[in-house]
């Protein structure tokens, strides 16, 4: 018999978290071992409960359910999270995978659609809700299109200092996580950062974040439903 997968539901209204245990009842694959209300509460209990699987709301109380996303899949590699969310905008999409998550999910999608990425994710897969996919390849299809603003050449004529940042930035760290991995101060980023903007004439993160994929800097692929 295959064991159950422990899974820990992070979400601040506790009659969906009561309905999301209702639901799982009926598999019985999967087995509810712990829920938080916030997200430094769902970081602890992850830490001290270990579960195969987390259910994150991407909007708590007290930070965003990819912050507590990133830090629990730093703490524990095994883990696998699916975000669960009102949100069906691109930015938030692509956030919350580069923040180590493996699903992600409105939550007007039918009960099915919440169980079927639970199972996706447990055997090691990436699940997109199929009522997003359709927008995430619009999307970059619309990208592609586009002429790029940046090329090999404009990237060459970064530092290798800041072609690593570059990389750590489109990866979706924030600024005193790269100072933290990179031993240097906040304030030498954001200098970093501001060089790189203007070297290859970008304006947002997310300009940062698509040329950096054009130029097979990030993986893409999780992008795709």
């Amino acid at each position: 018999m295959n064991k159950k997968k422990s899974l820990l539901i992070v979400d601040d209204h506790p009659l969906f978290r009561e309905g999301l245990k209702s639901l799982l009842k009926h598999h019985s694959e999967f087995e509810v071992v712990g829920e938080a209300e916030n997200g430094e509460e769902g970081i602890n209990m992850a830490k001290k409960l270990k579960p195969d699987l987390v259910i994150m709301d991407l909007s708590l109380p007290d930070q965003s359910g990819i912050d507590v996303t990133r830090r629990i899949r730093n703490m524990l590699s095994e883990t696998r999270v699916m975000i669960l969310s009102m949100h069906s905008k691109i930015e938030y999409i692509t956030k919350a995978f580069q923040a180590g998550a493996h699903g992600y999910v409105v939550k007007e999608s039918a009960a099915e659609r919440l169980v079927e990425c639970l199972k996706a994710i447990s055997k090691g897969e990436y699940f997109l809700d199929t009522s997003l996919s359709h927008k995430v390849v619009k999307n970059l299809m619309e990208s592609d299109q586009k002429e790029a603003k940046i090329t090999d050449a404009g990237y060459k004529t970064l530092t290798p200092r800041e072609q690593q940042i570059m990389r750590l930035l489109a990866e979706g760290l924030s600024t005193k996580d790269i100072a933290d991995q990179l031993f240097i101060s906040p304030k030498t980023v954001e200098n970093h950062r501001s060089n790189i903007m203007n070297k290859l004439d970008l304006h947002s993160t997310m300009e940062l974040v698509r040329h950096a994929a054009k130029l097979g800097i990030i993986d893409v692929d999780l992008w795709k439903g």
